[in-house]
């Protein structure tokens, strides 16, 4: 999907949300475990009463790869159902990929060729030649972790040079020599408030993945007081608060009136800045 297709379904659909298919096969209601695929049919029913109040969805990998095979396909059934059903929905991987040229470019080929996926989320750390290879693709996108929300985080993102430089500025001033706005995306941590405002100054223009509002406790105000840009340049994502708002045989009933309450902060946020 190019940026710009991205920037209009914001606009017509008034929402930077994206929904986190964090689909745990010991957390989705137990009377669809007696299904043949429980975790197809979870993210089926999420992904039906949340598509009108998001512009995206984001499976964790995580969630799939720890059943082996079944859990592959039914990632891959996912997939396929939001691409078939719900075309103008941008869809992230969230595997957090990133090795030596030639394994990253075999993790290219799995990620954008066999599941076509819009976005994959990118360790960063090996360098230039760990992720270049996933860039250059018609449409898609990587997303590199910036600065995340976990405690330790600090351990190595905020670590500062001599100049003052702290390492996850370093990092997106870097990632920006290897491509621009239109194929990099970073992620930021919703949990950091005000820090936007550093990640503005190095990533004036660039969107940002925002992992963290909701159960995690991120503000979806001050992400948007300072992240928002003059075309959004956000994707905000909430997993837990949404997918697994109840694990009763209401589950996708409540998860759509949690989507739309966001759908409808985020409406507002976008109105207060001429956006829509």
């Amino acid at each position: 999907m190019q940026r710009k297709q991205l920037i209009e379904n914001i606009k017509t659909k008034e929402s930077f949300l994206c929904v986190g298919l964090d689909s745990d096969i010991n957390k989705i209601p137990r009377h669809l475990l007696d299904c043949d695929d429980p975790v197809f049919e979870f993210n089926k029913a999420i992904i039906d009463a949340t598509a009108p109040y998001c512009v995206a969805y984001k499976p964790n990998l995580a969630f799939y790869e720890a059943t082996g095979v079944a859990g592959w396909i039914s990632l891959e059934k996912t997939i396929k159902y939001i691409k078939t059903n719900y075309p103008d929905q941008f869809i992230i991987a969230d595997a957090k990929r990133g090795d030596i040229g030639n394994t990253s470019a075999l993790y290219a080929r799995s990620f954008f060729e066999h599941l076509d996926v819009d976005a994959l989320t990118v360790a960063p750390y090996m360098g230039r030649d760990s992720v270049t290879p996933f860039l250059g693709k018609e449409g898609k996108w990587v997303i590199l972790l910036a600065l995340t929300s976990n405690p330790g985080s600090a351990d190595f993102q905020l670590i500062e040079d001599n100049a003052g430089e702290k390492l996850f500025e370093r990092v997106i001033k870097t990632a920006h020599t290897w491509a621009g706005k239109d194929e990099i995306m970073f992620v930021v941590g919703a949990t950091r408030g005000k820090m936007f405002e550093d990640i503005r100054r190095v990533a004036p223009e660039s969107f940002l993945l925002v992992p963290g509002v909701g159960a995690q406790g991120g503000s979806l105000e001050e992400v948007a007081r300072y992240g928002m840009t003059d075309d959004c340049g956000l994707l905000v994502n909430s997993s837990r608060g949404i997918i697994f708002a109840s694990n009763e045989t209401d589950f996708a009933e409540v998860a759509a009136r949690e989507a739309k309450n966001l759908k409808e902060q985020m409406s507002r946020l976008l109105a207060e800045r001429n956006i829509v």
